[in-house]
């Protein structure tokens, strides 16, 4: 292996750059004949024939070029120019180098964090208590065999010293002797033998003498105990050595992980197969094809490899063979995780190798399993990385996506972060099953404050009155914040402390819907769903509505980009393509290197986080079945039951129907006549405050832009003459407006 950061050649690279350069030396580097120097300078009458070349090119020897507008004194078109500057220029020395150079955690992360300390040493003690429990219950079933198998062992025992009383050991070297007819050689290893058979047998007739002396003493000295454990003793150990070597007779009680080391060899050897050309060429000329920056290390439950690519080799080339990086190393492809590093080249690849499939490997258990409630205002524990550490999640602030195909953990994703806000007894839960299969029922029916399953003409309307209930506490909470003392809310968003203080009604919301895409392209109110959960993802999160939707459609239609454009959170599981993989993780997420596709059909619950920090990563979320699920939500109703906040449809209150309140679309025609063909945003927003102060009070040319965006309405430059100058605001063209009626109800009077 080639170690290219020898420290020793990098102190007296820097020690060679720091001498003072001879005064003398040609700046230009140029290799110079001595036999011409020589001859020049002695005045020699018969030079070489290249003298006077070489004499020529020395006159020049500044490399610097001529000023502007002067001529070159030498025009020879095929004189060098030189780009590059002198090598003790070309970086950082070996101080700067050490000043910015990443030194490695000298404590382990597991010893430094008591979270994950306490979940080691769990799972250590739990690893010997199940071994000691699980012998312990065999041990007479293994007394039993071994004393079945004591007279094999007798018998063993017996015959093997037999054979080395009578030195059977060395009979082939004697045989061999015969063979040769080397008389000398023989009568000298049958004087060995004999000496050795005398001896042996003297020490074996003592043997016996002293055992059976024992024996008979400790059967007429010793307690009825003793005899008892020498003689079971006894027996173990002749059963033992009775054994077969194909029948052991005590079993393991954990089959422990097989996994071969990982070493450079296997590294390279698994790149080589993945045919990237630049990768095979180094290698085929005796290169790695790979440069090791760091020894490969264990890391948590696996091994980790980082290093540099070749160049113009990038990490998205090595993900997109895993399956081939995986074959090369000959491990299951749920072991096998090439990694970027955010803050490193896109050639810079961390290899880890897990010594089971992240699938099939067992995660620790989850603290809220069995008890504890939460804080939405606080990080909690919600999946596993690969290397088994918990990963933490933050609910409040946010607005996340989950996507997926089918059949991948979408739904049970988020019945798992529904649970985890339902045990924050301050948090209003909104739920709706549009596949209606009553996977969220066991939250629904326990602690929702609205809950609908199903895509009937019934749950359409219950949802799209909460949506519009909603909306309008989106616009009371606006007010309540804007209403508060800087001392009390300094950062106009709602904090822990005030979702506590009951007289505001600022405690969080959490408005989820499995299968969204039903509500988004409903034909009667999907603009008016789109419209409303717009609002919500964007101007929520400060005011404590948190929105999470998920689909296996994530394309144009079923996540309206004003949503997924504005989601922070985003939970990618297995997707099928790009356009989807982009659709949920963002735009541009395909390209750099963070690929849902690379997941398995095995992989159930295994996704992209992204929005949880700056770095995507890959986890594995918490398995929560039907029947754990309702024990965990009978658990978070009891904490609301006892805190007084049990409210909605837990408690089996039908919400009052609510009218849409109000058509935008014909709100703007009624307050923008007919001779104002464009008019500016402001003075819309206005003419509307007036005319329902209840709905768009508060309201600014923004929030009209965004509410106009789900119907195909964009703002345009509008110009006005004021106090003699022409003034561009956004603005609104009344003819958009009116086409978009014409539209939308034809669309109804088809349907």
């Amino acid at each position: 292996m080639k170690h290219p950061d020898d420290e020793n050649k990098e102190l007296f690279d820097w020690l060679e750059g720091e001498l003072a350069p001879d005064p003398d030396a040609d700046p230009g580097g140029r290799v110079v004949d001595l036999e011409s120097a020589r001859a020049a300078r002695t005045g020699s009458a018969d030079p070489s024939p290249d003298s006077g070349a070489d004499s020529t090119a020395a006159e020049s020897t500044d490399p610097r070029p001529p000023e502007p507008g002067t001529e070159s004194a030498d025009p020879d078109p095929d004189k060098v120019v030189m780009v590059d500057q002198p090598t003790r220029a070309t970086g950082p020395g070996y101080l700067g180098r050490l000043m910015g150079a990443k030194r490695r955690e000298v404590i382990p992360v597991w010893l430094r964090s008591w979270a994950e300390l306490k979940t080691a040493t769990s799972w250590v003690a739990r690893h010997y208590a199940h071994a000691a429990g699980y012998h312990a219950l065999r041990s007479p079933v293994y007394a039993l065999r071994l004393a079945l198998q004591a007279p094999a062992g007798a018998a063993k025992f017996v015959g093997s010293t037999m054979r080395w009383v009578a030195d059977r050991e060395g009979e082939p070297v004697r045989l061999a002797a015969v063979r040769r007819e080397n008389a000398g050689e023989y009568l000298t290893l049958s004087r060995q033998r004999d000496g050795r058979v005398r001896l042996r047998t003297l020490i074996t007739v003592v043997g016996m003498f002293v055992g059976v002396a024992t024996a008979l003493a400790m059967y007429v000295l010793a307690p009825a105990w003793l005899q008892a454990v020498s003689v079971s003793a006894l027996v173990m150990a002749l059963g033992f050595n009775g054994r077969r070597a194909d029948d052991p007779v005590i079993h393991r009680a954990v089959e422990m992980p097989k996994a071969a080391k990982l070493t450079s060899d296997i590294v390279l050897r698994a790149l080589g197969s993945l045919g990237i050309p630049a990768i095979n060429q180094a290698q085929a000329k005796g290169r790695d094809g790979f440069e090791f920056t760091a020894p490969i290390t264990r890391d948590g439950p696996g091994w980790r490899a980082e290093g540099n690519l070749p160049f113009g080799v990038t990490v998205t080339d090595i993900i997109d063979k895993r399956d081939r990086l995986a074959s090369g190393l000959r491990r299951p492809l749920g072991c096998v995780w090439p990694e970027a590093v955010p803050d490193e080249h896109t050639g810079h690849l961390v290899l880890w190798v897990g010594d089971q499939d992240m699938s099939k490997a067992k995660q620790p258990a989850w603290p809220l399993a069995k008890s504890g409630t939460v804080d939405l205002f606080k990080p909690v524990a919600y999946a596993t990385d690969q290397r088994g550490r918990w990963t933490e999640l933050t609910l409040m602030y946010i607005a996340g996506i989950i996507g997926a195909i089918p059949r991948m953990g979408k739904t049970f994703l988020l019945r798992l972060l529904l649970l985890i806000a339902a045990l924050d007894p301050r948090a209003e839960l909104h739920t709706y099953d549009m596949k209606g299969t009553g996977d969220l029922d066991p939250v629904g029916h326990a602690v929702s404050h609205r809950h609908g399953a199903g895509d009937d003409d019934e749950v359409i309307e219950y949802a799209i009155n909460d949506a519009r209930a909603l909306r309008e506490e989106l616009r009371r909470r606006t007010k309540v914040i804007r209403s508060l003392p800087r001392d009390i809310c300094p950062e106009s968003k709602v904090t822990s402390e005030l979702a506590s203080k009951r007289s505001l009604g600022l405690h969080p919301i959490v408005v989820a819907a499995d299968e969204c895409q039903v509500l988004f392209e409903h034909p009667k109110y999907g603009k008016e769903f789109e419209e409303i959960f717009t609002d919500l993802v964007k101007r929520g999160p400060a005011t404590g509505i948190v929105v999470l939707l998920a689909t296996q459609r994530p394309d144009a239609k079923s996540l309206p980009t004003g949503i997924s454009a504005n989601a922070s959170l985003r939970l990618c599981l297995k997707v099928m393509g790009q356009l989807e993989n982009d659709m949920v993780l963002g735009t541009s997420a395909y390209k750099r290197g963070v690929r849902a596709t690379m997941f398995a059909w095995a992989d159930k619950g295994i996704h992209y986080l992204v929005g949880e920090g700056s770095d995507a990563s890959i986890v594995r979320s918490v398995y929560i079945d039907g029947q754990d699920a309702e024990r965990i939500a009978a658990r978070a109703r009891a904490v609301r039951e006892k805190a007084g906040l049990l409210t909605g449809h837990a408690l089996g209150e039908e919400p009052e129907v609510t009218a849409s309140g109000y058509d935008l679309l014909a709100d703007i025609l009624a307050v923008v006549p007919a001779k104002e063909a464009k008019v500016w945003s402001e003075t819309v927003v206005s003419r509307l405050a007036e005319l329902r102060p209840e709905v768009y009070e508060g309201w600014d040319p923004e929030a009209l832009a965004a509410a106009l965006k789900p119907h195909d309405i964009a703002t345009i430059q509008v110009g006005r003459r004021v106090d003699g100058k022409v003034v561009n605001r956004r603005g609104i063209d009344r003819s958009h407006l009116t086409a978009a009626i014409a539209e939308r109800d034809g669309k109804r009077d088809a349907g």
